[in-house]
C-alpha cells in the first residue's frame, strides 16, 4: 500500500470518526432538551439557546422565577467527533453533565465547594479552590472546600442542604456556592429521560436554591 492510499484511508477514518461522533451527540442533546421542555417551566421561558459547536449547548433564562434572578443551563456531552480529544476525555474519565448556574434571589453567607474528586468537572473545581488556599475536608465521599476558618460553617451549610441534594439521581457531580452572582452553581450526570421525571427534576433544581436562601 503507497503512501498516497494510506493518507486517503486516513483521511476517511478521520472524516467518518467526525461525522458520527457530532451526529450522535446532537441526537444525544436533542433528547435531553425535548425532555426538559416539561420542567423548564418551573424556572422561566427560555430567552437564548445555542450550540457551541457539537459537544455544548447553551440555555440561557434571563427572568427566571424564585428563588432565582437568572439561570444558565449548559449541557456538556463529551467530546466524541475528534479522535484525540475522545482519547483524551477517556483518559480524564469525562462523562456528559448538565450545569446549572443561577443568580439567586438570596445569596448564600459563603463561598464553598462540594466536589466529587473522581470525576473530571470536580477535580477541575477542586484545583481551582486549592490554588485559592482554601481549606479542604472529606465529606461522605465528595470533598468539601472553603475560605480558611470557614470549613466548620461550610460543613453545617451542606448538612442543611442534604434534603433538596439527595432528590438528585445519580448524584450530582459538584455545588458550587458563591456569595456573588452566579451565587450556585449544580453539575449533574446526564438523567436518564426514559426514567426520571422532568418537573420532579426541576422542583428538585428550585428546592435547592430556596434551601440555600433559607438559611438566612
Amino acid at each position: 500500500m503507497n503512501s498516497q492510499a494510506i493518507i486517503i484511508i486516513a483521511v476517511a477514518v478521520f472524516m467518518g470518526w467526525f461525522a458520527i461522533g457530532m451526529i450522535y451527540n446532537l441526537r444525544r442533546g436533542d433528547k435531553l432538551l425535548k425532555w426538559m421542555q416539561d420542567g423548564l417551566p418551573l424556572i422561566g421561558q427560555r430567552t437564548t439557546f445555542r450550540w457551541l459547536g457539537s459537544s455544548v449547548a447553551e440555555m440561557g433564562i434571563a427572568k427566571a422565577k424564585r428563588p432565582f434572578h437568572r439561570m444558565d443551563v449548559l449541557i456538556v456531552l463529551k467530546p466524541r467527533d475528534v479522535f484525540w480529544m475522545t482519547l483524551i476525555a477517556l483518559f480524564q474519565r469525562r462523562s456528559d453533565i448538565l450545569i446549572f448556574r443561577a443568580a439567586l434571589g438570596t445569596p448564600p453567607l459563603l463561598d464553598l465547594e462540594l466536589a466529587d474528586p473522581k470525576t473530571w468537572s470536580g477535580r477541575e473545581a477542586l484545583a481551582k479552590a486549592t490554588k485559592r488556599g482554601w481549606e479542604g475536608t472529606d465529606y461522605h465521599g465528595l470533598r468539601l472546600m472553603a475560605p480558611k476558618g470557614l470549613i466548620n460553617l461550610a460543613a453545617s451549610t451542606v448538612d442543611q442542604l442534604a434534603a433538596p441534594m439527595q432528590a438528585f439521581s445519580p448524584r450530582f457531580v459538584r455545588l458550587g456556592l458563591r456569595k456573588t452572582s452566579p451565587n450556585m452553581e449544580v453539575h449533574l450526570p446526564f438523567p436518564n429521560p426514559n426514567e426520571t421525571d422532568a418537573k420532579t427534576y426541576f422542583q428538585s433544581l428550585c428546592n435547592l436554591g430556596r434551601a440555600i436562601g433559607e438559611r438566612n
